[in-house]
């Protein structure tokens, strides 16, 4: 009731504006000590994956905090982990305003955000300082003024730069709003890329003496073909763990509602069941020791059993954070428990 309260006052004001105000907001809560006050008691659901102890199986999709400013804050929010970027290598301000569009009546988010952040040396500042009382994957990507044929120099960057500080790293390759990214999903393109930061992985768990897991984010937007060609690279090049999904650039669902032609990647309920059935997919194409990460349209705790029924281990949300708020976490641990019992 209290957060639905709060969301309808946010919802009044600009989208982006409102996504920087409740961030702020958290961190006084959590500056102040109210946070950790109001932190919930979850039920002890923990699970290990990628040789990775989580607390829990409910993350925090990559996105939301993009800079690594906000992590104390969102840790005392129940989350098992926490996932922060897109960050390139170089700062960039990322597409035009607006580019942020809210779809309540479809429960939906419209982002063409383009990777805006201060860049890695930032982020690696603000993971260093922080307190953190949970799992950290750190999610890299390319600048958008890299060329396509050249981008696996921005990720070996990111990846070299991110890997002592990362519990796990994400290689981002399907946001739809950085131009010609997810040609990076296909062909030659994907597998140089992942030769290369399979590579660099295994130069950097020598150097540092410790294996920081890589897992690659994919687009919902497959045919069953393309799925088991990812599949079968992402086996072939050993990474450890596959997100599924990012953004839809389909708009089916929301056909003829306001802001439902602007232009980027669709989020919310709308890609719930479409995400669900690339999990399945993936689940039945990779081997059953690759372990999947679910993100895209958990917006209930039914939502996430359904996630963990098609195949996945840990789960990512983000839309459904901000139209359910942060009892979604406690909801979906204790379904989780519940049915274990």
């Amino acid at each position: 009731m209290i957060y639905s309260l709060l969301r309808n006052l946010m919802f009044r004001l600009d989208p982006e504006k409102s996504h920087h105000l409740g961030l702020k907001s958290l961190d006084i809560l959590e500056m102040t000590g109210v946070l950790s006050l109001l932190k919930p008691k979850l039920a002890a659901t923990p699970v290990r994956v990628m040789g990775l102890n989580f607390p829990n199986p409910v993350g925090l999709a990559a996105g939301l905090d993009k800079n690594a400013d906000h992590i104390d804050a969102l840790s005392q929010l129940g989350f098992g982990f926490i996932e922060v970027g897109t960050v390139t290598p170089r700062p960039q301000p990322g597409n035009p305003k607006p580019r942020l569009f809210r779809l309540p009546e479809a429960q939906a988010i419209i982002n063409r955000m383009g990777f805006n952040n201060l860049g890695i040396d930032h982020l690696i500042e603000q993971v260093q300082v922080a307190q953190r009382q949970c799992i950290l994957g750190i999610n890299i990507g390319k600048n958008f003024d890299t060329p396509v044929e050249k981008a696996v120099d921005d990720y070996v960057i990111g990846l070299n730069k991110a890997y002592p500080f990362a519990d796990y790293i994400t290689i981002n390759i399907s946001s739809p709003n950085t131009p010609g990214l997810r040609d990076l999903q296909f062909g030659e393109a994907l597998n140089a890329l992942l030769a290369e930061l399979k590579k660099s992985q295994q130069r950097l768990h020598r150097e540092h003496g410790r294996y920081v897991p890589l897992a690659v984010k994919v687009a919902p937007d497959l045919s069953e073909q393309e799925v088991q060609q990812l599949a079968s690279a992402f086996t072939q090049h050993e990474m450890d763990a596959v997100i599924a999904t990012n953004t839809t650039m389909s708009r089916e669902a929301v056909a003829g509602m306001l802001h439902a032609d602007e232009a980027g990647g669709l989020s919310g309920a709308p890609l719930t069941t479409a995400s669900t059935e690339i999990v399945r997919q993936f689940r039945q194409a990779l081997p059953m020791d690759m372990p999947i990460i679910a993100a895209g349209g958990i917006m209930s705790a039914e939502d996430a059993l359904a996630k963990l029924e098609a195949g996945a281990t840990l789960l990512q949300i983000y839309s459904g954070l901000i139209y359910q708020g942060p009892a979604l976490i406690k909801d979906i641990v204790k379904s989780i428990e519940a049915g274990k019992s």
